[in-house]
């Protein structure tokens, strides 16, 4: 079952939730935004800089979707369809994150180790977009890549 499935609460209240419980945690800076396909929430505390990336159905993802009798939705249906699923998403995201900061907050578990896969490195990329290639190659290859690339030998 999907979480928050037939939720009613707007994709912008979910963000600002998101945003007013990001300020209660005394998050230092806080961005959001929206392009075709996904959603950005990133802020900081402290030290840690944190962004997650949400994917986000499209509206051609929209246009695939059949209706009980297996019908294509019509345009109408597509758009009803679409901002449900984004609404879900947002109360996802939101749910996700307070989860983490509950989490923190108990002792379950440091901040870094929480957000680790979303903590942003200095070159722009989070931990996790830089870690999930090599890790997905152990489990495929049942080798560990090297940790660092071969550089030159001067």
């Amino acid at each position: 079952m999907t979480y928050a499935a037939g939720t009613s609460v707007s994709v912008s209240r979910s963000r600002i939730e998101l945003e007013e419980l990001l300020q209660k945690w005394k998050a230092d800076r806080i961005a959001s935004g929206i392009e075709p396909g996904s959603a950005v929430i990133a802020f900081s505390m402290g030290r840690w800089h944190v962004r997650f990336k949400m994917p986000l159905p499209t509206a051609a993802d929209a246009a695939k979707q059949k209706n009980h009798r297996g019908y294509y939705l019509g345009p109408g249906d597509q758009a009803r369809w679409l901002d449900q699923h984004h609404r879900e998403r947002w109360r996802a995201l939101l749910l996700t994150v307070k989860a983490k900061l509950v989490s923190v907050e108990n002792g379950v578990e440091s901040f870094e180790e929480a957000f680790l896969a979303h903590l942003v490195l200095p070159g722009g990329e989070t931990v996790g977009q830089r870690a999930l290639p090599a890790i997905n190659e152990a489990y495929t290859t049942g080798r560990m890549p090297p940790l660092l690339p071969a550089g030159d030998a001067r």
